[in-house]
């Protein structure tokens, strides 16, 4: 039996690529945003039977859109949620390209951690934990995560067999899909960041 999972990026907001949001509560979608999770619940395929999310607001209106499209309902799942940036949550990226931590992060995230907050090593553990489990008690059905960059991406290393700290070779965009597929054999990737369209 063959389970699809598909890993959804949550749409735009106003402050990506300004702030290190992190698990900070109260950041919404914008308008793209709630436009680019319109066209993706029209085009998501194999259409999921479940949708899951992260507890984040913005992972959650996403994954609200995709349910009303498809008539389903939204299981909020922690192991989802954004990598925990610790003392960093919240900072603008200007503030951040001036601390040594971040900088040393960037090029080593096998080895360095946010103060205060998630190694890739643990987002790794619950992010795949999740995953499996999926495989182990699905049935043949087809699964939507919505979540954030740092959880998907870091589930793409994994399957792939990518190094953390080649962290940047792997896109993933607001607003798109990744799909793993699970079987007897175990878990593979079918596709990577998926835009799409306007």
């Amino acid at each position: 039996m063959t389970t699809t999972i598909h890993l959804i990026r949550h749409g735009h907001h106003a402050l990506l690529g300004r702030r290190l949001c992190g698990r900070t509560s109260d950041v919404s979608l914008d308008q793209l945003g709630l436009q680019q999770m319109q066209r993706l619940a029209s085009c998501i395929w194999p259409i999921p039977n479940r949708i899951q999310s992260s507890p984040q607001l913005r992972a959650r209106e996403s994954a609200a859109i995709l349910a009303a499209n498809l008539n389903l309902s939204v299981e909020i799942t922690p192991a989802a949620d954004e990598i925990d940036m610790g003392d960093w949550s919240s900072r603008t990226f200007i503030e951040l390209e001036h601390d040594p931590q971040w900088r040393r992060w960037n090029s080593a995230r096998s080895s360095h951690s946010p103060p205060n907050g998630e190694s890739m090593e643990a987002l790794r553990q619950r992010i795949v934990h999740h995953i499996e489990q999926i495989r182990r008690n699905a049935d043949s059905e087809t699964v939507a995560v919505v979540s954030h960059a740092e959880p998907i991406r870091t589930a793409l290393l994994h399957y792939t067999g990518v190094s953390f700290d080649d962290f940047l070779s792997v896109d993933v965009d607001v607003a798109s899909i990744s799909t793993l597929v699970t079987d007897e054999r175990g878990t593979h990737v079918r596709q990577i960041n998926q835009q799409v369209q306007a």
